[in-house]
């Protein structure tokens, strides 16, 4: 949104991570940068991608821009479920992030 064309920062999403619970979580995401090939896309921007869907009547196709494409963020929360990291995720927040850590998409 711009006001007399000054660009605003985005608001901060009611299911946005805090910094302690990035904290809690973050020892459980794989590593930022792979051994080999391109990083990662940011792992708190994509976990708050998919946070922001799993919190709300959102798709996927609706995320906020803020979060970058949605197939991307569709994309790790099916690797990180297939490979059962999500529920890992979910036991780490505790429950903080405000979704039910039985939660399954």
């Amino acid at each position: 949104m711009t006001n007399q064309g000054t660009i605003l920062p985005p608001a901060r999403s009611p299911t946005a991570l805090t910094d302690a619970a990035w904290e809690r979580v973050r020892p459980v995401l794989p590593p930022q940068k792979p051994a080999t090939g391109r990083p990662r896309h940011d792992h708190r921007r994509i976990l708050n991608a998919i946070l922001s869907v799993v919190g709300t009547d959102e798709s996927w196709r609706e995320i906020p821009e803020e979060y970058g494409k949605w197939e991307t963020t569709y994309k790790r929360y099916r690797l990180w479920r297939d490979t059962g990291l999500w529920q890992h995720i979910l036991t780490a927040l505790g429950g903080e992030s405000g979704v039910e850590v039985e939660v399954m998409l």
